[in-house]
């Protein structure tokens, strides 16, 4: 399966009943212990077995999904509390777990970080959870950080580890001698710097950059696979629950997508959303010289268009449609990296400045830090919208805000900008929050 390629969740028939099928909740004490790495080294290791994987990533990821999603060859689509909400979590769950053998959830930073956290998820579906430990530089210590995982919070179904970066077979050996009695050892991965995953500054690179990950995949999976990672863990049961009813509100008409190494920053669910919306997704490459095809409306998601600034400023025909498409009072949503696109300029970390399309004055400047994380909800003319922001660059323009976006807490987010039919900001909507407002963005 091509690392882009997407295809909504099979639902036959009426979710009447509870569904069955194994399934392991992938934690971690902290960010950076290798929850992806060990993720998709199950998914590949399962996978190579005959089994049906269906993989999850907790929060509003889009990178480790690809990586995933090549692993398993299957779309990996989000749960998060939060942002996509339990009603459809639980929705996605029942319906993976009606045709998967197996299903893996990874988690997002450490197991009780954030609100809600990682654990919630776990504890609301009852999802085994197995933490991943790096045990690098750890011996009986690491004992005492697994039951710490295990007992910080009651009423956990916590059920066991895996060591990460171990040295030797003996180092794995006292890293299991240090277990509380009963918790379960999942195994152990070696150090291996070949098969690790390579990233930037927003995360691991993007699945259809790296060249070799195929092999690595396979690699962390044979490192796996004589383990006791090899078992299927327990069967979970999923309440029924059934997707939400989308109106086909965008029957008829032709939603153009930049998607490529610039502009990848797409959730499986927000083109399903379009799909069940009615819309015919067409989409282009602006990286590959692609001009903007035919269509009633664009959609520039996020990705890294300040690394191909020279590429993407050079495709005239991109930007000469992107002009013409506003002039024509066409609708046209610009997230994150779609918006810097849309400016003047774009200024990269070097310092070089790229002119872009000038859709909108001012510019974007990379940041040597990170100037925004976190969920985000906006309420638009068109309807209340959820979605998230991370992003390393600030944009400066005199144009005023039509809304500004504010985060779960109260404070004030992200400005969306409007002009025209052209609605721009940094914040990634999650379309399934509201596909009334996304139908009412793209008509």
């Amino acid at each position: 399966m091509r690392p882009d390629a997407v295809s909504e969740v099979t639902i036959p028939g009426a979710a009447s009943a509870s569904a069955h099928c194994p399934a392991l909740f992938v934690a971690a004490p902290a960010s950076g212990q290798g929850k992806t790495t060990v993720t998709a080294a199950l998914a590949r290791l399962h996978v190579r077995q005959g089994r049906r994987v269906r993989v999850f990533k907790c929060g509003p990821d889009f990178l480790d999904p690809q990586i995933h999603a090549v692993a398993s060859g299957a779309p990996v689509y989000n749960l998060d509390l939060g942002m996509c909400g339990e009603a459809d979590a639980a929705w996605r769950l029942h319906a993976a777990a009606r045709e998967a053998d197996l299903i893996l959830v990874e988690g997002v930073m450490g197991l009780y970080d954030g609100q809600p956290s990682g654990a919630d998820i776990a504890r609301r579906f009852g999802l085994p959870v197995m933490a991943v430990i790096d045990a690098r530089a750890m011996a009986q210590t690491f004992g005492a950080v697994a039951y710490g995982l295990a007992h910080y919070q009651p009423d956990l179904p916590f059920s066991g580890v895996l060591a990460n970066h171990v040295g030797s077979a003996r180092h794995a050996e006292m890293l299991r001698a240090a277990l509380p009695a009963g918790m379960r050892w999942y195994g152990a991965l070696a150090r291996d710097a070949q098969a690790g995953l390579p990233e930037r500054h927003l995360g691991l690179l993007q699945a259809a950059e790296i060249g070799d990950l195929e092999a690595r995949l396979d690699r962390l999976a044979d490192g796996l696979a004589a383990t006791g990672a090899a078992d299927l863990p327990a069967a979970v049961a999923f309440d029924p629950a059934l997707p939400p009813d989308v109106s086909p509100l965008l029957a008829g008409r032709t939603i153009a997508i930049a998607r490529d190494a610039a502009y990848g920053f797409i959730y499986p669910a927000n083109l399903d959303t379009l799909g069940a919306l009615g819309a015919r997704l067409a989409f282009f490459s602006p990286l590959a010289g692609d001009r903007l095809p035919a269509c009633d409306a664009l959609w520039l998601p996020g990705g890294y268009p300040e690394l191909h600034g020279a590429a993407l400023a050079g495709n005239a025909a991109f930007c000469g449609g992107l002009r013409a498409h506003a002039t024509a009072g066409k609708p046209l949503l610009a997230e994150c990296g779609g918006m810097m696109s849309l400016f003047d300029e774009i200024v990269d970390k070097s310092g070089q400045a790229h002119a872009f399309v000038g859709l909108l004055p001012g510019r974007a400047v990379m940041q040597p830090r990170l100037a925004a994380l976190g969920m985000q909800v906006a309420d638009l003319p068109e309807g209340r919208l959820s979605g998230h922001t991370f992003h390393y660059s600030k944009s400066e323009t005199p144009l005023q805000s039509l809304a500004r976006a504010r985060t779960p807490d109260g404070r004030e987010g992200e400005a969306i900008y409007r002009t025209g039919r052209l609605t721009a900001s940094y914040v990634h909507f999650y379309f399934p929050s509201n596909p009334v407002a996304v139908a009412g963005l793209f008509s």
